[in-house]
């Protein structure tokens, strides 16, 4: 950048040069119609302009609106979702790795596949999905029945799909799956399928049995078909619960193990068992 009389150069890369640009765009600071940043620099120079630190938000509130940005992007708010991205940017407290997403976001707004996830649900047409895995691995699903449901905080796409040979849940609810909105890709291809559309997931009866405070507290949820007092010294609670994923009710009683024991089915009985004692064989002591 030069004047005449005087000169100054700015070793920048473009990107910082075109946000530079538009900043003096934004503050009227042109030259012709062309954005002018030699008046911008000029303008800081004589303090004309305010600046101010970029570094100086708590960690809690770059959490929160991280937050509020992943969930209006899993409920299809995405303009909203942008107007967060843009905030987002904007400062230099962000990690890497949330920096990196909302500029994913940005360049490829994930429009095109929610909009036709909604559309085929609502139509009840089947349909096929690209998804990636936690490990970033592809998968192809062809799915009969979809919905979108809430799991710890986050919005995932619950569906009944052909595939289940990767499945590791028990046997009646091998065609279950649970897939997170954001592993979705961008640029998944969803086609229309042939079929007919489920009218559910596959479901199972699990009764389980309450004991100590835990009895008490319980709280019934509306999948609870029924739940009684057993004729028993301590008191115990039963509970029988429709589910359709063992792993999302593992990870619900995994927190109060010792106040509850799962009764029936045999397999998500034994499924749980060898949970806990893998969880057990972690803990043990080497010498023993």
């Amino acid at each position: 950048m030069s004047r005449k009389g005087e000169s100054i150069t700015l070793s920048i890369k473009e990107r910082d040069k075109a946000n530079l640009e538009a900043i003096a765009l934004e503050l009227g600071m042109t030259w012709g119609d062309r954005p002018n940043i030699s008046k911008l620099v000029e303008a800081i120079a004589r303090k004309q302009i305010k600046i101010s630190k970029n570094n100086d938000w708590a960690s809690d509130r770059i959490e929160t609106l991280s937050c509020t940005f992943k969930l209006l992007i899993d409920y299809g708010e995405l303009d909203h979702a942008k107007v967060i991205a843009n905030l987002l940017l904007e400062r230099s407290e962000l990690s890497s790795p949330l920096r990196r997403d909302v500029e994913q976001f940005l360049d490829k707004p994930p429009e095109i596949w929610r909009h036709t996830i909604d559309r085929y649900i609502k139509q009840q047409q089947p349909f096929r999905l690209q998804y990636l895995d936690a490990a970033d691995y592809p998968h192809q699903f062809s799915i009969y029945y979809a919905q979108v449901t809430p799991h710890d905080k986050r919005l995932y796409l619950d569906c009944w799909c052909e595939e289940s040979a990767s499945s590791d849940d028990v046997v009646n609810l091998k065609h279950n799956r649970c897939l997170r909105l954001d592993r979705i890709p961008a640029e998944a291809a969803i086609t229309s399928i042939q079929g007919k559309w489920r009218s559910q997931l596959a479901y199972i009866h699990v009764t389980f049995n309450l004991s100590g405070n835990l009895a008490f507290a319980y709280q019934p949820r509306e999948e609870d078909i029924a739940h009684t007092w057993l004729d028993t010294s301590p008191p115990t609670r039963q509970i029988i619960r429709k589910i359709s994923s063992t792993f999302w009710f593992y990870r619900e009683i995994m927190p109060y193990a010792e106040d509850c024991e799962i009764i029936e089915p045999e397999d998500v009985r034994e499924k749980f068992k060898e949970k806990v004692r893998s969880l057990y064989l972690k803990y043990q002591d080497s010498s023993l």
